[in-house]
């Protein structure tokens, strides 16, 4: 479903030799205000599932190739894949193959990174967790093990802190067989167990979801914004032009709860006249702006050849996220 490949920075910008220089040396205009940088979509040529989090002034962007997994650093969300590092590579184990949708956390003072993989088999496909072995979350990790997802196909791992306590969610099947993809969560009683058993919160359903079969609801990432936890996931055939986001809103005390998630009726985020496939977005304030990173088609009809883009996101006056439409390449944009 995703053959990740090595990414490399496209980071097409409006004047280029001004965006990353010095502060010292940006033109200044007659008014004495810097103009404002730009970029053009798409950022990385050649990516899927993008992976972005903002630590200590660095964003880490989190990728896989077949079996190896790499970390991305940079000062500017634009570089992540400028200087990508390989930090693991282990064949011949029943998860070496096939490592989809990495991503990177630190969670409690350690690096953590959390990464689908099989032994060749997509059906073989489970959820696993490595943990850094230093402070560098480009150094070296060590396997901490599979997470217990009930011994069913799992893919896709988001983890996230709600009311302190830390939860799991992931795209899985109901069964043994690739009937559907639908989004599982269970809590967790640390970074690398699953302590308690899976509770289905959504299954593909309303018509957009419903593009392609089997049909899939895929690639689940939390969103909090002002004590409100939303979880925004991809739908439809990945490998189509009609990939998108929805959106669950979730309401109540009880995370674990089905009822407590109720699903956006309309679509979050989908494909335009330009922008083909957009999904599995992650999620990055600069300290400033939200933004959202996410891979889409590379033209329409290219199904998993994708590239990676970002845009500045807003929020509704019911502290709902608003993500507008996905911005045609060579538009500039301001950062």
């Amino acid at each position: 479903m995703k053959f990740a490949q090595i990414v490399a920075l496209c980071g097409v910008l409006c004047a280029s030799s001004l965006a990353f220089a010095p502060a010292a040396k940006a033109q200044v205009s007659p008014n004495r205000y810097c103009a404002p940088r730009t970029f053009t979509n798409p950022i990385l040529v050649s990516g899927n599932d993008p992976w972005v989090t903002r630590h200590k002034g660095y964003y880490y962007y989190c990728g896989s190739s077949g079996g190896q997994l790499f970390v991305g650093k940079s000062r500017e969300l634009l570089g992540i894949g400028s200087y990508t590092k390989a930090i693991f590579v282990q064949p011949g184990q029943p998860y070496s193959q096939e490592l989809w949708a990495p991503e990177i956390h630190f969670i409690d003072g350690k690096w953590f990174i959390y990464v689908a993989g099989d032994d060749g088999k997509n059906a073989n496909h489970r959820m696993y967790v490595l943990r850094a072995k230093t402070d560098d979350p480009q150094g070296e990790y060590e396997m901490m093990g599979q997470l217990d997802t009930g011994d069913r196909w799992a893919i896709d791992g988001n983890v996230f802190t709600w009311k302190k306590k830390l939860y799991f969610v992931w795209s899985g099947w109901e069964g043994t067989e690739n009937v559907a993809q639908n989004l599982y969560i269970a809590p967790m009683s640390n970074p690398w167990t699953v302590s308690g058993p899976r509770v289905l919160i959504s299954k593909p359903e309303l018509s957009w979801e419903l593009n392609g079969t089997p049909h899939i609801n895929e690639g689940p990432t939390a969103l909090i914004h002002k004590n409100r936890l939303f979880i925004v996931y991809s739908a439809s055939g990945s490998w189509s032009d009609d990939y998108c986001l929805g959106r669950l809103d979730f309401s109540g005390d009880d995370i674990l709860s089905p009822q407590n998630w109720k699903k956006f009726p309309q679509v979050a985020f989908a494909k335009t006249a330009n922008v083909f496939g957009p999904g599995h977005a992650s999620f990055v304030n600069d300290g400033k702006r939200d933004w959202i990173v996410y891979h889409s088609a590379r033209k329409s009809g290219s199904g998993w050849t994708r590239t990676v883009r970002t845009q500045p996101f807003t929020w509704n006056s019911d502290g709902t996220p608003n993500f507008g439409t996905p911005l045609p390449s060579g538009v500039p944009v301001e950062y």
